[in-house]
């Protein structure tokens, strides 16, 4: 399991930088111009840390894959991770419209490479907790 989870924080890194390209690819300035300026900095500021907090996940996963198997305090944190992970697999299913990618060839892959990722992640977390 050790390798699922270095695995796992490699994954997260990327997406974590993933997030820098969020602003130019879904063309923020020109989308965000009708918010107000509370609205865009808070979209702004949670986009960098859910970044943030990913890329810690990242860190936490693969320089410490020992420690959150063998250990309670690892226990404790894996658990919330699964927790977590899970929580996000069902927003990937009920809380984005369909119609963000239904029948748009790209976007389908998208979602259905997400939705297999979320499935993995969330299943090495519940499986390292019942495990231990």
């Amino acid at each position: 399991m050790q390798t699922h989870l270095v695995i796992i924080g490699i994954l997260f890194i990327v997406l974590a930088l993933i997030h820098f390209i969020f602003p130019k690819y879904f063309e923020w300035e020109k989308e965000f111009k009708s918010l107000s300026l509370i609205n865009r900095q808070i979209m702004k500021v949670h986009t960098i840390f859910i970044g943030l907090t990913v890329f810690l996940m990242g860190l936490l996963c693969f320089t410490s894959s020992h420690e959150l198997i063998e250990t309670s305090l690892g226990m404790k944190i894996t658990l919330g991770l699964a927790i977590f992970w899970t929580i996000r697999l069902i927003i990937q299913f009920f809380g984005y419209s369909s119609k963000l990618w239904k029948g748009k060839i790209f976007e389908t892959i998208i979602h259905v490479i997400f939705s297999l990722l979320w499935v993995y992640i969330s299943f090495v977390f519940w499986i390292i907790y019942f495990n231990h």
